[in-house]
């Protein structure tokens, strides 16, 4: 049963090279998921399966409003995918609600995460342009300090 009401304003903050890209104001939905993958590690003589850590598994879906610049237009979000796009050293930084860190807001950093393809054109009659991305891979880390 919940006990508190949370209001997410998420910050979505995305670094590749020197170029940081602030598109918290861009992102209409924010999804991170993190984990490990499962690896069996039942013996002769067990009862039950057992499973040990595996690699980390990092996914980030980002359901954003698709808007064009020009070169030098880094606030874009069809000119920070192109300049994303296939590289695999995307780091990501995401909090659910502000960018002060705490307890009630942890910050997690995804590091080397990549996204691997975008639609740059996604265009219906009378509706705004939305583009949903998703940047895999990379190692996660959680903080609220």
């Amino acid at each position: 049963m919940a006990t508190t009401t949370f209001l997410s304003n998420a910050t979505v903050n995305i670094t590749q090279g020197a170029t940081t890209y602030d598109i918290s104001d861009q992102v209409r939905s924010a999804t991170l998921t993190v984990g490990y993958d499962s690896l069996e590690a039942t013996a002769m003589g067990d009862l039950g399966r057992k499973f040990v850590q595996g690699l980390a598994s990092v996914s980030v879906s980002l359901e954003c409003y698709l808007s064009y610049g020009g070169s030098g237009a880094t606030s874009e979000i069809e000119t920070m995918c192109a300049a994303l796009v296939g590289q695999g050293s995307t780091n990501l930084v995401i909090s659910p609600s502000g960018t002060t860190e705490s307890a009630t807001n942890p910050e997690y950093t995804i590091t080397g995460a990549m996204l691997a393809s975008f639609s740059p054109v996604a265009s219906t009659v009378g509706e705004l342009a939305m583009i949903t991305l998703e940047f895999v891979g990379g190692t996660w880390a959680r903080d609220i300090t």
